[in-house]
């Protein structure tokens, strides 16, 4: 997979969106503490998760990314990751019931701190400071000191990121994910939802299958792998690569290495370039990876691309994150699909939908319509049934906190609300109950979707006979 690739060869290749540290000494001495800290996720993990993208990439699971835009140092705490945790596991049970898929869990959490810019110097009052871009690099407070970015940040983020995993793995093993919570939790929103009746019917037919389980003896008590324990993975983007090569490992079993910053890596739609840093980066390390598709990709760029990043054209390897915006994706998605599938490679195609749908509110506030999210859902979802490909999962911007940040959805989010609850140190995120709202309308494509093979499958199997 790596070919000439070293740990540090990135440094050779033009590196985009990356801090310019005045003090390059103190960037040296982190560096060197980034090497000696433990690793947060290992290296069996992300195997693990390759396997399970391998059978997303098969049609047989579906994956669910979410979480925060950027995480924040001053709003981190534990229940803020129980919520962001908790509506993960409604949203995957209720996609898992309606396609009878096993679904793929992994959080925008423990690392999503760096983020791109358009630019890189912000303007107010005619003061012109460097952009904020996460606070693993710099502060959101518009000061010089604030904006100065500060290579120290970055043990700042491995440490806070080190305890939202500890609390994740404790949440995910202890009993916290057990089935029949996460059924009490979604029944906590059906009676809060205008959309009661709908889902009160789902939510009775999840009962009544859990009631099977258990009289078939399936029980947290006697099955706890399958009933009371989940597997959750954590995921960020590949941006700041002195942070990502400082957590990056040999491991000892295969010899390979690994990013032991997150199980999952991607690389965004602003630093893919061919001969970039960050592609370079990513050829070498054996975590799967990610790659954000947006509405200048084309199909001849993204085939270099998917050679550079999956030479062996291994399944689970690549996963493509498209970004295209409601208004394109219908006319953006269609050549690429038809372009990887002519050519046999093997990737998971995931939907963006949030970064493409981007809009300044009357009020002033950066936003997004809940029904623009949907629509470019629901054109993912048709354009992979018109070309034969398998729409593999979703990715978002959510958190569990009752923020009022995205226009729309059941409970009809106006303009005039958003400078209620409006959190977020960088784009709007759906809240909890938007997000759940979500799943359930993803959930009617997937049972479409499982309907669609059930009968192709029968009528195949008539034909042999």
């Amino acid at each position: 997979m790596s070919g000439n690739w070293s740990i540090d060869s990135w440094r050779e290749k033009a590196a985009e969106q990356q801090p310019v540290y005045k003090d390059k000494e103190a960037l040296k001495r982190v560096e060197e503490k980034l090497v000696t800290l433990p690793p947060l996720v290992f290296a069996g993990e992300a195997r693990n998760l390759h396997r399970q993208l391998a059978e997303v990439a098969g049609g047989k699971a579906f994956l669910l990314q979410g979480g925060d835009c950027a995480e924040s140092f001053a709003e981190f705490g534990a229940m803020k990751i129980r919520d962001t945790f908790r509506v993960l596991l409604q949203m995957s049970v209720t996609l898992t019931f309606a396609g009878s898929l096993p679904v793929v869990k992994m959080g925008r959490m423990a690392g999503q701190f760096a983020k791109p810019r358009s630019s890189g110097i912000e303007t107010k009052n005619g003061i012109s400071l460097p952009s904020y871009r996460g606070d693993n690099i710099n502060g959101l407070e518009f000061t010089a000191d604030s904006r100065e970015p500060d290579p120290e940040r970055m043990i700042q983020a491995y440490f806070q990121s080190a305890a939202t995993l500890n609390l994740l793995r404790a949440f995910a093993q202890g009993g916290y994910a057990d089935l029949h919570r996460v059924h009490g939790w979604n029944l906590d929103f059906v009676h809060d939802s205008p959309l009661t009746e709908r889902y009160e019917q789902l939510a009775a037919q999840i009962d009544k299958s859990l009631s099977f389980m258990a009289a078939c003896g399936i029980t947290s008590e006697k099955t706890p792998e399958i009933v009371r324990q989940t597997e959750f993975y954590t995921c960020h983007e590949a941006l700041l690569l002195p942070y990502e090569q400082g957590l990056t490992r040999v491991d000892s079993t295969t010899g390979h290495y690994y990013d032991c910053s997150a199980h999952f890596l991607w690389i965004g739609a602003r630093t893919r370039q061919l001969d970039g840093a960050q592609i370079e980066f990513a050829r070498g390390i054996h975590n799967p990876v990610g790659l954000k598709c947006s509405p200048d990709m084309d199909g001849e760029t993204l085939l270099q691309l998917v050679d550079i990043l999956n030479p062996q054209n291994d399944p689970g390897r690549l996963t493509l994150i498209t970004r295209m915006g409601a208004a394109h994706v219908a006319e953006k998605l269609p050549p690429l699909l038809r372009a990887l599938k002519k050519e046999g490679k093997n990737v998971v195609w995931v939907c963006d939908p949030m970064h493409g749908n981007i809009i300044k509110s009357n009020s002033g506030f950066k936003t997004r319509r809940f029904d623009d999210i949907m629509v470019e859902i629901k054109e993912f979802f048709a354009a992979h049934k018109t070309e034969g490909t398998h729409p593999g999962g979703i990715h978002l911007e959510l958190t569990g906190q009752n923020v009022t940040e995205c226009i729309g959805g059941a409970l009809k989010i106006a303009d005039a609300d958003l400078s209620s609850r409006y959190h977020t140190h960088c784009d709007p995120r759906l809240n909890a109950h938007q997000s759940l709202e979500l799943a359930f309308l993803v959930a009617d494509e997937l049972h479409s979707l499982h309907n669609a093979k059930t009968k192709e499958n029968f009528l195949g199997e008539i034909e042999r006979r």
